[in-house]
């Protein structure tokens, strides 16, 4: 294991001392140098030392709508790095990117699997889409770790020096895959499917039939169970697997003696490549991060007590879906709209302010008691 030379955006980690991001990367770095348990989480000081030895905590949001924090071992991952070393030949010459927050589990990853083999390390997490493409070729990124979302917003001159792009975190569409071709043109884009709680699961490949997410990563088995028509619930037998949850839990999530599901529906065909069919529950994708509705409903049902309150998704081309917010008008003052998006920008973060707050004097309920989503849509539409 190499020291590692690492920017922080545009400048050099050992020359900014100013950010609580900066901070946040030093500790983690020396975490995982020293062998030292952490947890990263959404919020400052983002990474904190934890009791024991090879643990890594990390937060996601998962089918419950809560956050949940999992715990894994060292060596889950460490597990992969082997295999995808042996994939993609990394070298010490190499030099690696990320572009999303500390806390996304993608750029964590790609932070821990970087330091491991020594090669120099680029978060571009706040850089606008064309600065991000200029660092990429002033320092000679060669190896990518990006969400489909990340590599869509990409603009400006080709990178030749790209010789990798991991892909992972939503779906990979043409129009994405053509894009990435013409940003990266000598490089090699793999897409993988997986989960915080299962790590790699599957890994694309040249032969990958259109709306499929490859085969079984190498290590991994995969099994449809209950299926019907070839259709079932995918279960995964692989040594990346978590631990447990720490703080929170997924009904979704399921175990036992051979193998782990997270509630993903999907089929094999007879080559072994896996089609997704979709989740159990409500959960979405916004940004290439899985999302709950009820998790912004949480919070909206504390913000505003004396106020009934829901929310929908819809779908959108650029983010996969929007959140949308109806609150009832009340008797009272209706809450600030800015105050409101801040509250919950700063207790869940920016991927769950709503695109639209609608206010609504008509707040239909079930029998239940549960407001009646259907209706409400009908009544006051989105977009």
């Amino acid at each position: 294991m190499s020291a590692v030379e690492a920017y922080l955006g545009d400048r050099r980690l050992r020359d900014n001392t100013e950010s609580d991001e900066a901070t946040a990367l030093r500790r983690l770095l020396t975490c995982l140098t020293s062998g030292q348990s952490f947890r990263v989480q959404p919020r400052p000081p983002f990474v904190l030392e934890i009791a024991g030895r090879e643990a890594i905590e990390c937060c996601t949001s998962g089918s419950s709508g809560q956050p949940k924090v999992i715990r894994r071992s060292r060596s889950s991952w460490t597990a992969s790095f082997a295999v995808n070393r042996a994939l993609f030949a990394f070298a010490s010459c190499d030099r690696a990117a990320v572009f999303g927050a500390l806390s996304h589990s993608l750029t964590l990853y790609g932070i821990a699997e970087s330091h491991h083999y020594g090669l120099g390390l680029h978060l571009l997490h706040g850089l606008r889409p064309k600065a991000q493409i200029e660092q990429l070729n002033r320092h000679q990124i060669s190896v990518i770790y990006a969400t489909p979302t990340q590599l869509r917003m990409l603009s400006g001159p080709p990178a030749p020096s790209v010789r990798v792009v991991l892909c992972g975190g939503g779906h990979l569409d043409e129009a994405t895959h053509t894009h990435v071709a013409q940003m990266f043109p000598r490089a090699e884009l793999r897409a993988f499917y997986g989960a915080s709680e299962t790590s790699f699961v599957t890994l694309t490949d040249a032969q990958t039939p259109a709306g499929s997410v490859g085969r079984a990563y190498p290590g991994v088995t995969l099994d449809i169970r209950a299926a019907q028509d070839g259709v079932g619930e995918v279960w995964v037998q692989s040594p990346y697997l978590f631990d447990h949850y720490v703080d929170g839990d997924s009904a979704a999530t399921r175990r036992d003696d051979e193998g782990m599901t997270v509630g993903e529906i999907g089929r094999l065909d007879e080559n072994g490549y896996l089609f997704l069919m979709g989740r159990r529950d409500r959960m979405v994708t916004i940004a290439d991060r899985n999302v709950h509705p009820e998790a912004l409903e949480t919070l909206l049902a504390t913000l505003l007590p004396d106020r009934l309150s829901a929310v929908t998704t819809w779908p959108d081309a650029r983010r996969g879906h929007v959140l949308v917010a109806y609150i009832e008008t009340g008797a009272t003052t209706p809450p600030d709209d800015a105050w409101l998006r801040q509250e919950i920008t700063n207790a869940l973060g920016a991927t769950m302010v709503p695109r639209k707050i609608i206010l609504t004097a008509q707040f239909p309920l079930l029998a239940s008691g549960k407001p009646d989503l259907a209706a409400m849509t009908q009544a006051q539409p989105w977009p």
